[in-house]
């Protein structure tokens, strides 16, 4: 579908406002051998309305027989979103799932109450890897529902074309389109390409909002942001974002605020502590015919021990 002109309203892209109210610059993390660059959560941020956790992973690129192997972890509380720009990865869960993710799909993992996966390139054919994997923080009255794992493919999903952008909806709502995937929460979260010079503004239906930059450079009220940054916005402000002379990627997130703060311990996000002692010892426990977790199927031989900390 085409960018309605009338969706871009006359946005301050110059000095007339001062409409960041955060930078962030990520920080550099291992994941089974495996660098990524977080944003969130961050010293001065936890969350970007129920964006808890923001992890770009590469890019890279393996030399055969290496990869991603993250063997079988727990979640509660909070669903995962993975999203590739290039690479695969391979997908195993306790419902059983078994899904190779590719560039483009949306990949939503519910925990809820609890739920165990792996991710592994399995010797891919593909050795580069590019991506974003984000954590949504449930809320209170869905932390202890049912897990579930949703699949949507790349062409599912809305694309807006015109005027130098071209923008798809991973999740929830903005510009006056929806995604296809049903989400817990308000929320939107889109991959903007712009070519040098295009201009995109925030969409205005959402209290929290963010965009991290991911290739390239844009102009915000009168500042440049290369790659690798985080800019969260002033709620209510109308802002537009600028692509600089080589174009742009940018991944824009947020949605309504979060009810209450949120405990991040490990792979655990919840509204209490107690919450958070009570998987840690069912995780610890290794029950896994009768407990409160279970081992993917197919990829039940190893898994990651509780941390000492």
């Amino acid at each position: 579908m085409s960018w309605n002109p009338a969706l871009d309203p006359d946005c301050p892209t110059g000095d007339a406002v001062d409409a960041i109210e955060t930078v962030i610059v990520p920080r550099a993390r291992d994941i089974g051998g495996f660098e990524v660059r977080r944003a969130l959560p961050a010293p001065r941020r936890q969350m970007v309305g129920p964006f808890i956790f923001f992890d770009q992973m590469g890019p890279a690129e393996f030399v055969t027989g290496q990869g991603i192997d993250v063997r079988p972890h727990p979640h509660i509380g909070l669903a995962t979103v993975t999203y590739l720009h290039s690479g695969t990865i391979h997908h195993r869960d306790s419902l059983g799932t078994d899904q190779w993710i590719n560039p483009g799909a949306v990949n939503l993992m519910q925990a809820g109450h609890g739920i165990t996966h792996s991710e592994r390139t399995d010797g891919a054919a593909d050795h580069t890897l590019f991506g974003i994997q984000s954590w949504i923080a449930l809320p209170k009255g869905a932390e202890d529902g049912a897990a579930a794992f949703i699949h949507a493919p790349a062409a599912d999903l809305p694309v807006l074309l015109g005027e130098g952008k071209e923008v798809r909806l991973i999740l929830g709502d903005a510009y006056g389109e929806r995604a296809p995937v049903a989400t817990p929460s308000d929320m939107f979260y889109l991959d903007a390409i712009l070519q040098p010079g295009a201009a995109i503004p925030l969409p205005d239906n959402h209290e929290d909002r963010g965009a991290y930059v991911l290739e390239g450079a844009v102009r915000i009220a009168g500042q440049t942001f290369p790659a690798g940054r985080m800019m969260i916005f002033r709620p209510g402000d109308r802002v537009s974002m600028k692509a600089g002379d080589q174009g742009a990627r940018v991944m824009l997130l947020g949605g309504a605020t979060m009810e209450g703060p949120r405990y991040i311990w490990w792979n655990f996000v919840a509204s209490s502590r107690e919450r958070i002692n009570e998987a840690k010892e069912a995780w610890r426990a290794g029950d896994w015919e009768n407990g409160r977790f279970q081992l993917p199927p197919g990829d039940d031989a190893e898994f990651i021990p509780l941390p000492d900390r």
